[in-house]
């Protein structure tokens, strides 16, 4: 549906590979300068992925997990790796990448790839991960490529494995941001995306006590 937006896919792409490589590598610059709410985000995001985690039919293990669009590893270091065994981190900007072995101190060792790689050309290793948790970064792509995005993950997952979506959602329609070169969809159209993926929303819930003057973030639990 955005697609008709974007005039030049592109550009759409390359436009904002450059705003990232110009955004410091700090927890501030991965949330566009909300860096308070960082830990209220973890905190949210722990609660929800734990209703799923644990062992026994039906609940999915904790073995591995994929970050995508990582940055410097905000997500990983304070929600995955505490949770996992083993975390592998992809994101487009190398900076970030080189930033994250330092940020993540002595639990880097638990990291076992760092891809550097547009989620438009990500390729998931067949049966690699208990959870794929997409964040804050299914804007920049387009319709068809996060549907195809969305299948690969997909075919990524272990058995009973899990995606993650959480993301801001807009009130109506698809809102273009010409800043960060990225799109912001309604719920609508966000489930129709999931369904054109052969997914099914297992769960789904809003992020609480967000500042009022940001987007609503919904996280969704995928399979």
């Amino acid at each position: 549906m955005e697609d008709c937006l974007i005039e030049d896919q592109t550009s759409f792409y390359s436009k904002a590979e450059h705003y990232w490589k110009d955004v410091p590598p700090t927890v501030d610059g991965m949330l566009g300068g909300y860096g308070s709410i960082s830990s209220i985000d973890i905190n949210g995001s722990k609660k929800f992925l734990q209703k799923f985690l644990g062992e026994g039919q039906g609940k999915t293990g904790t073995g591995c997990a994929l970050d995508c669009g990582a940055g410097i590893g905000r997500i990983t270091k304070r929600l995955l790796l505490p949770l996992f065994r083993t975390v592998d981190l992809v994101d487009v900007t190398q900076e970030f990448l080189d930033k994250a072995r330092t940020y993540l101190g002595e639990e880097s060792k638990r990291v076992e790839n760092y891809f550097c790689c547009g989620l438009q050309d990500f390729q998931p290793q067949p049966e690699r991960y208990d959870v794929i948790w997409i964040q804050w970064v299914i804007g920049h792509l387009t319709d068809d490529h996060l549907v195809e995005f969305l299948r690969r993950c997909r075919s990524g997952l272990r058995p009973e494995g899990l995606i993650v979506v959480k993301d801001n959602v807009a009130y109506e329609g698809v809102i273009p941001d010409d800043v960060d070169s990225s799109v912001c969809r309604d719920l609508n159209v966000l489930h129709r995306l999931v369904a054109r993926a052969g997914l099914s929303i297992i769960y789904e819930e809003q992020q609480q006590n967000f500042p009022e003057e940001i987007y609503q973030v919904h996280a969704l639990a995928l399979r």
